[in-house]
């Protein structure tokens, strides 16, 4: 991301990026299912020594909630709306 003393990017350059990231994600699969994954390696993860620091609790609870949030967002859509839709604003 950058930072509020640059250039800010077109609407259009960030609607873009976003359709990117969201085709990207669509085609490694199964992204509807990360929050699930992240929290079962976070759940071993703190029955280890390493997972008694608070920063890198408050980080994985942070991943989890960003992953649930997108995983939200795009629940009412089939894959193949969400791609459709990518290319739709990749093409504008």
């Amino acid at each position: 991301m950058q930072k509020e003393n640059h250039i800010p990017l077109d609407h259009d350059e960030v609607m873009l990026a976003v359709a990117r990231f969201l085709s990207a994600l669509c085609l490694e699969g199964e992204f509807r299912y990360q929050p699930d994954y992240l929290a079962e390696i976070f759940e071993d993860i703190l029955k280890t020594e390493i997972g008694d620091d608070l920063d890198l609790r408050t980080k994985m609870i942070s991943c989890v909630k960003t992953s649930k949030m997108l995983a939200k967002a795009l629940e009412p859509f089939s894959d193949v709306q969400i791609a459709k839709a990518c290319v739709g604003v990749a093409e504008v």
